[in-house]
């Protein structure tokens, strides 16, 4: 029989947040990071991380909300971290990790916790998603969300005046042969992840783990001075091979190869002051230790079209809550499908309060630029407490 894991060693934390476990959590054992439990009846704020990063990723932001006054909690989801009671087996079942499941772990914690209803729910990258879903289902518990760092454009339409003009077959979508075709041929790093290689390409990435991610990080952060980004015009081919190789990567190669390119020097590695190799290493212990495919359950769940169909039901509905979008300016994830910021303000949020690039950050936002993180997500608490 396995152990149980043990909570992460204070010494590994900021003052004020502690590492802890609940246990039933809609199937799961859950690890929780938390902040602002020394005293009882504090307004809650739900943290969401996404891919690669876990609970750990908000260290640098819990502290100042705890200290203005709210009980801040920040789970590893399901497939990461210290959670326990999912399994990741390739040839296993996926609708565990879809998005819908995913909304229903983030409301048994809330649950668990004795909380009717969260002030806030924040999700980056991935965890956006996972916000985004809460706040449009169950928008009496997520009064309101803040997006950070990819937008959301809301629920897929339903087929519509089908009854006598029957709905033609949606086409093949070929982006993928038209990238692989390119003269520089290429691929999609979802439906790269969504394959069954992926997983050990990274885990046992030929630089290590500890590498893998430091190569990963800085990729994508603010760091790396090809992180120029600007508007797609289109879902096609030629324009998606702008992105950064991050996003749209050559044919032939894995993700460990891809930024294993883009490898800081030794001295970057020690100038970096938003994620030493002290705090990396933490990263590199979880993920060597679990793997990767945890979280590439919830690509494979997007790629597949699977459970499409279930988020049809919502087809139509807006997030009617207060919202806000947090990114970095220097984050190609903003735009990395067309018209999907511009659709988050003006369809898929009905009361958008802001939206905020922040310069010097890449797509690390909280980690890269946590005060100036903390300090917006501080204001929009207290401005959507107003409504």
């Amino acid at each position: 029989m396995t152990e149980p894991l043990s909570a992460i060693d204070a010494a590994l934390l900021p003052p004020g947040i502690r590492s802890r476990f609940v246990d039933d959590i809609n199937g799961l054992r859950m690890h929780v990071l938390e902040a602002g439990f020394e005293t009882r009846d504090r307004p809650c704020i739900l943290l969401l991380h996404g891919f690669p990063e876990l609970a750990y990723s908000w260290r640098k932001v819990m502290p100042q909300p705890a200290a203005a006054g709210y009980h801040v909690l920040a789970p590893d989801q399901r497939g990461y971290g210290r959670t326990t009671g999912w399994d990741a087996d390739y040839d296993g079942d996926l609708a565990p990790f879809r998005l819908l499941n995913l909304v229903r772990d983030a409301l048994g914690l809330v649950a668990a916790f004795g909380y009717r209803h969260v002030e806030a729910v924040v999700g980056h990258d991935f965890g956006s998603s996972v916000a985004a879903w809460c706040a449009l289902v169950r928008p009496d518990v997520f009064r309101a969300v803040a997006l950070m760092s990819a937008p959301f454009a809301g629920p897929p339409p339903l087929p519509f005046g089908t009854a006598d003009v029957p709905a033609a077959p949606k086409p093949e979508d070929p982006v993928h042969r038209d990238l692989a075709a390119l003269p520089r041929p290429r691929k999609h790093y979802q439906w790269y992840y969504s394959t069954r290689e992926a997983n050990g390409d990274m885990q046992r990435a030929p630089q290590g783990v500890h590498d893998f991610l430091r190569g990963y990080y800085h990729h994508k952060s603010a760091d790396w001075t090809g992180n120029r980004p600007f508007p797609l015009n289109s879902w096609t081919a030629s324009e998606l091979a702008k992105l950064p190789t991050y996003y749209v990567m050559r044919l032939g190669q894995t993700m460990a190869e891809t930024v294993a390119e883009e490898m800081p020097s030794p001295a970057q590695i020690a100038a970096n002051r938003w994620l030493p190799d002290l705090e990396l290493a933490f990263y590199a212990g979880e993920y060597d230790r679990t793997g990767f495919q945890g979280g590439l359950q919830w690509y494979r769940c997007g790629t597949s079209g699977a459970f499409t169909a279930e988020h049809e039901t919502y087809s139509g509905r807006s997030i009617d809550v207060p919202s806000c979008f947090i990114s970095g300016r220097q984050d190609w994830g903003i735009y990395q499908r067309s018209g999907t910021i511009e659709a988050m303000q003006t369809t898929a949020c009905s009361d958008m309060r802001g939206v905020h690039l922040i310069d010097h950050a890449g797509h690390w936002v909280q980690q890269e630029q946590p005060d100036e993180v903390s300090r917006l997500l501080l204001e929009f608490f207290t401005q959507a407490a107003g409504r």
